[in-house]
């Protein structure tokens, strides 16, 4: 690292490019950029849409607005100016951005081109470090960071929603605004924060102003983003769910969304109240993290029983009406599921003030889904132990560090956990995936994703951790191991065969299947080789060997 960058006055961006950070006087040359190009926008009929937060969700979404068309024009109603907070951290996302480059990396190819037409070839996006361009705003999109921080694994009801990022966005949005800009709150909310937080937030900062008589114009309309090949699509080809505050919100949120997405395939749904916007997408979400939570208690029913659980699951699913049962893996990741349903719980407590408690199916979801990788972990030791072997002793691979399969987002990956664990325990840990080149939760976990928010505080035996580099060969994570985990169903392992794998390692491993990515002939085949296997929810593998070592 050089002087420059240890100054903490320079961003540095995941590939390594490195950003000096903005100094006093750049805020003013930056403002007048924006005006003149803001009022030349206005003379070709654009309004100005600004995107707070170019992250994972606002960086797309900024590209979709930007890329939107008239029908009855042909022209691009929008100009979009993407805000990104000046931050060590992040800055690094307005020039690249600038540049035309997307600043998250997306499996799906047309996140690319979107950001890269849209500032050069359509000149509709821009990004920007400067609060003063929510002066110039008709549309704000609210994409700022809505966390829960849980103070205990395992324990959700310990814990509180991290929302004062959004707070004092809001805040800036409310000092800055013209009266009668339109405010969409993207970002996954405690139920009643339009109405409960960002309203009174809003309101005030307007009568600061001497604005006593105007109303705030607010409306909510949360994402379903999916990461993926479908990733753009995920934002424009999908159902929203959309309300305002009052009627004027909700015709102009109406009006914006009906002018972006693609309702006519994919029609609005238009709710009467924030709440019941807010509402939908964390019921929505606590629905699938406790149909995944259901199956682990029968995960391990069908260990202890002889029973495989995958076999189960796809006999209930030609049953129509159970088509969405699914199994349920090491863990539930992604940034929803993990943590949604905690915060319906909190708001009901903190923002609606009762004191008695009605939930108890959404937490206790949460909590098994938060565990579960820790019981793939107690496979591995077990089947370390039948050849004769020990965790600490052990070189392990993980292959899968991202949350699902065929995508690179490790937020909250059940992979994690289970590298976390294994550390603790002693294991010399290696790990593989295609989709991720740099695993942020491990090599920033002083600071990532927030400072003291890592769950490297849940384990002991981490600072190690910091140094493990994603291999970017098989063959290299492979080789000379002790025990293989199969963590997540990417493509390229689940075409794996046992006798390649047994190539590369050199000799026979302890194998445990996460995810049911071995067949019975696999699973066969890696006993014949002399390997132990190991499987959640599969417990007809003891079957399998006895049957191996019979013959």
């Amino acid at each position: 690292m050089t002087d420059r960058e240890r100054s903490n006055q320079v961003s540095m961006s995941p590939n390594g490019e490195v950003f000096d950070l903005p100094g006093a006087e750049d805020y003013v040359r930056e403002f007048e950029r924006l005006r003149q190009t803001v009022d030349e926008q206005r003379v070709a009929g654009k309004e100005i849409v600004v995107v707070m937060g170019v992250g994972f969700v606002g960086a797309v979404m900024a590209g979709v607005v930007a890329d939107a068309v008239d029908a009855g024009t042909g022209k691009s109603p929008y100009f979009v100016i993407g805000m990104q907070r000046p931050s060590v951290r992040s800055f690094w996302k307005i020039p690249t951005l600038n540049q035309g480059r997307s600043p998250v990396e997306a499996e799906d190819p047309e996140v690319a081109p979107l950001i890269e037409r849209c500032v050069k070839e359509k000149q509709t996006l821009v990004a920007t470090y400067t609060y003063e361009a929510l002066t110039l705003a008709d549309v704000v999109v609210v994409d700022v960071q809505c966390d829960y921080f849980k103070e205990t694994l395992g324990n959700v009801r310990q814990g509180h929603a991290d929302i004062k990022a959004l707070e004092e966005s809001l805040q800036i949005i409310g000092d800055k605004i013209p009266p009668d800009c339109l405010v969409l709150i993207e970002t996954t909310v405690p139920p009643g924060t339009t109405e409960y937080v960002a309203y009174p937030i809003i309101k005030k900062a307007f009568e600061a102003r001497g604005l006593n008589d105007v109303e705030p114009c607010l409306a909510h309309s949360f994402e379903r983003v999916m990461p993926g090949r479908d990733y753009v699509a995920s934002i424009k080809e999908f159902w929203r769910v959309c309300s305002g505050i009052n009627a004027v919100a909700r015709e102009k949120v109406v009006r914006f969304l009906s002018q972006v997405l693609n309702v006519d395939q994919f029609p609005l749904t238009v709710l009467d109240r924030p709440i019941e916007s807010e509402t939908c997408k964390i019921v929505e979400n606590s629905y699938r993290a406790t149909l995944l939570a259901f199956l682990d208690e029968w995960s391990l029913f069908a260990e202890r029983n002889g029973v495989d659980l995958t076999k189960v699951v796809d006999a209930i699913k030609v049953r129509p009406t159970h088509s969405n049962i699914i199994f349920p893996g090491p863990g539930i990741g992604g940034y929803c599921l993990p943590k949604d349903g905690g915060l319906g719980v909190w708001s009901y407590n903190t923002l609606m003030g009762f004191e008695d408690d009605i939930f108890k199916i959404t937490p206790l979801a949460i909590d098994i889904n938060d565990t579960r990788s820790l019981h793939a972990v107690q496979l591995v030791r077990d089947a370390l132990r039948n050849m004769g072997k020990i965790v600490a002793a052990s070189r392990i691979a993980l292959l899968g560090a991202s949350y699902r399969q065929d995508v690179g987002d490790t937020r909250y990956s059940g992979s994690e956990l289970i590298v976390r664990k294994l550390a603790e325990m002693g294991a010399e840990v290696v790990v593989h995936d295609p989709y991720v080149k740099r695993w942020w939760e491990l090599e920033k976990q002083d600071s990532y994703p927030a400072p003291g928010h890592s769950m490297a505080r849940f384990f002991r035996n981490q600072e190690s951790l910091k140094d493990l580099a994603v291999c970017d060969q098989l063959e290299t994570a492979l080789e000379g191991i002790d025990a293989l985990v199969l963590a997540v169903g990417h493509r390229a392992y689940r075409e794996l065969e046992p006798d390649t794998v047994i190539r590369m390692t050199g000799r026979p491993v302890a194998v445990i299947d996460c995810f049911n990515l071995l067949d019975d002939d696999k699973i066969r085949r890696y006993f014949e080789l002399g390997c132990e296997v190991k499987g959640l929810g599969r417990g007809h593998v003891k079957r399998i060997k006895d049957n191996v070592a019979c013959r």
